[in-house]
């Protein structure tokens, strides 16, 4: 079945979004009086969502009693601070330029709240042209549940089979499978350094962005 759109997750896959979430984390060890985390154990963990950066930033035990207020803290921080130093991978806005001129569809299907990935989507000049955003407030189920990409397909009217999901974990690959998609693993990612995209049954892993320019190709001329 030709392609007709490709969906993306947000954070690791579309945008480089780990600037702003380090900042906020190094934000509230200096204002705890504590030394800056490491960078880039924060930045491997993004991809698991605020627990995980929490704690990976302060060393602590997501079931102990402090974990939750630093965690509140954490998420109130980042709404302030989503859109400051995130931006489109390198090549991504041209990816995007590709796909729109081969008269495909692209949107995001992601597990990021609503509250923080319209703002940044409409920051970068990015929510005119997706086609969908698909949060976890609009379905009952997020990745690696298909539901959401379902619900992108039924949003597009588009068959899953026409879709190809793109993403940075391995729960993007599998929620892409059980919804019946094409799917492509990222390396570029927040894929920690013991994880392997190889490992994820995606069907075609790339390195960059802009190598998903000759995937497409290949697809539309039924190569």
């Amino acid at each position: 079945m030709r392609l007709r759109a490709v969906l993306f997750d947000m954070d690791g896959t579309l945008l480089d979004t780990a600037p702003d979430f380090i900042a906020v984390a190094q934000a509230m060890r200096a204002a705890r009086g504590l030394p800056p985390a490491d960078d880039e154990a924060v930045r491997a963990v993004v991809s698991d969502g605020a627990r995980a950066m929490v704690a990976s930033a302060f060393g602590i035990d997501p079931e102990s009693a402090e974990f939750e207020p630093l965690r509140q803290d954490f998420l109130e921080r980042y709404l302030d601070h989503c859109a400051v130093h995130s931006k489109p991978y390198p090549g991504m806005p041209e990816l995007l330029k590709a796909i729109e001129q081969s008269s495909l569809t692209w949107g995001v299907v992601t597990n990021k709240p609503v509250r923080f990935a319209e703002p940044l989507m409409r920051h970068l000049q990015l929510h005119e042209r997706s086609a969908v955003l698909i949060c976890p407030e609009h379905v009952s189920r997020s990745k690696p549940d298909p539901e959401s990409l379902l619900l992108a397909c039924t949003q597009l009217a588009l068959q899953p089979a026409e879709v190809l999901y793109v993403g940075d974990h391995v729960r993007d690959i599998e929620a892409g499978r059980a919804a019946g998609m094409r799917t492509c693993a990222v390396r570029y990612g927040y894929i920690h350094p013991d994880d392997n995209p190889s490992h994820w049954g995606a069907d075609v892993i790339i390195d960059q962005p802009l190598d998903l320019r000759q995937v497409l190709e290949q697809a539309l001329c039924g190569c």
